[in-house]
C-alpha cells in the first residue's frame, strides 16, 4: 500500500508539481498534468472544472481524504492548496496509485 501522504510530498520535492485550482484545470485541458489532486474540501465549482477537463484529456484524478490545510502540510506550504498538478513525478510513487486504486466515480450527490 502506497502512503499517499508520502507519495505526494515527495513529488513535491523531486518532481513538477504546480499549486491551484486555476493551473490544474489549465493543466487538465492541455494534458499535461499526469495527475491531479483536490482537496476534499476544493469548492464545488472548482472541482467541477477540473473534473470535466480531466475526463476530456483522460488525467487521472484523485481527491486527496484531508482539507486544503492539511495537503498543503503536505506539501510543505504555507497557503491552503485546495488543488495540486503533478507534470512529472521526480522519485514518487503517486502514479502507481492510479495503476492501483479503481477510478472513482463521483455521482456528485453524497460529499
Amino acid at each position: 500500500m502506497i502512503d499517499v501522504d508520502k507519495a505526494i510530498s515527495t513529488a513535491v520535492k523531486t518532481g513538477k508539481v504546480s499549486f491551484g485550482a486555476d493551473s490544474a484545470v489549465q493543466n487538465a485541458q492541455g494534458g499535461r498534468a499526469k495527475l491531479i489532486v483536490l482537496a476534499s474540501n476544493c469548492p464545488k465549482n472548482m472541482r467541477e472544472d477540473v473534473e470535466y477537463y480531466c475526463k476530456l484529456s483522460k488525467v487521472p484524478l484523485i481527491v486527496y481524504k484531508g482539507s486544503s490545510l492539511d495537503l498543503a502540510a503536505v506539501c510543505g506550504k504555507l497557503f491552503t492548496v485546495s488543488a495540486l498538478s503533478i507534470r512529472e513525478p521526480g522519485d514518487s510513487e503517486i502514479l502507481k496509485l492510479m495503476e492501483s486504486a479503481e477510478p472513482e466515480e463521483s455521482d456528485g450527490g453524497n460529499e
